[in-house]
């Protein structure tokens, strides 16, 4: 693999990672309203939207790993 294309790779990671983690703004929202509403089918959306970010947050993560990242953050 290149250095170009896993810059590229690695850019795409970083945008998905943050495209996720705005995602997870608008579920913390959904239940703030779920609460609010005492709506429990909106509870159970806001739960089930939660494990799906978390999923995705880790699967990212671990790609991140993968291309050997060597970002402060990631250690």
């Amino acid at each position: 693999m290149s250095a170009t294309s896993k810059k590229k790779s690695r850019s795409r990671l970083y945008l998905s990672l943050g495209t996720t983690a705005f995602g997870a703004l608008a579920v913390v929202k959904e239940a703030k309203l779920a609460r609010e509403e005492n709506d429990t089918l909106r509870a159970i959306d806001a739960i089930v939207s939660t494990a799906k970010i978390v999923t995705g947050l880790a699967v990212l993560y671990r790609e991140l790993k993968r291309l050997g990242d060597d970002d402060v953050l990631l250690g």
